[in-house]
């Protein structure tokens, strides 16, 4: 494992000198009604259209669509615990919802790097996130790494 550092308890991640253009990971999940629900509580956004089925029908959604930032928190999985992973910090996130998420839904988000600056120590990366061959979120972030000096 000379390619990622790893702590005495078991925690691996990417050390900024270790990454590539090109190189990518990614975190796949099945949304239950219970991630909606419990995402409503913790952020607050209890949006009819995310918590009632007849509100949500009457949308052009035509029922119950997951919340974005549901979808987007996957990426932040990703970042914080693949690839760069632990030791990583988000430092800004672009994103662009393109369709929804649905209770049921099989997610698929990936990161891949696009750009290393090394001498800021920090790494851009594309991020998508899908529901089979569906594109729901697009977009772009920049990580903070550590260095192998560090």
């Amino acid at each position: 494992m000379d390619d990622v550092r790893s702590y005495d308890d078991g925690i691996v991640g990417y050390f900024i000198e270790d990454l590539s253009v090109g190189m990518s990971a990614s975190f796949q999940k099945t949304v239950t009604e219970a991630d909606i629900v419990l995402f409503a509580g913790v952020s607050g956004d209890t949006n009819p259209v995310h918590i009632n089925e007849e509100y949500a029908r009457k949308t052009f959604f035509k029922g119950r669509i997951a919340h974005g930032m549901l979808g987007a928190a996957y990426i932040s999985t990703v970042l914080g615990t693949r690839m760069p992973g632990p030791g990583a910090v988000y430092v800004s996130q672009n994103l662009r919802f393109r369709a929804p998420v649905r209770a049921g839904d099989t997610v698929t988000a990936r990161v891949t790097v696009a750009e290393i600056i090394l001498e800021k120590r920090r790494a851009l990366m594309n991020t998508m996130v899908t529901v089979g061959e569906t594109v729901v979120i697009e977009g772009d972030a920049t990580v903070s790494l550590p260095t192998r000096g560090d």
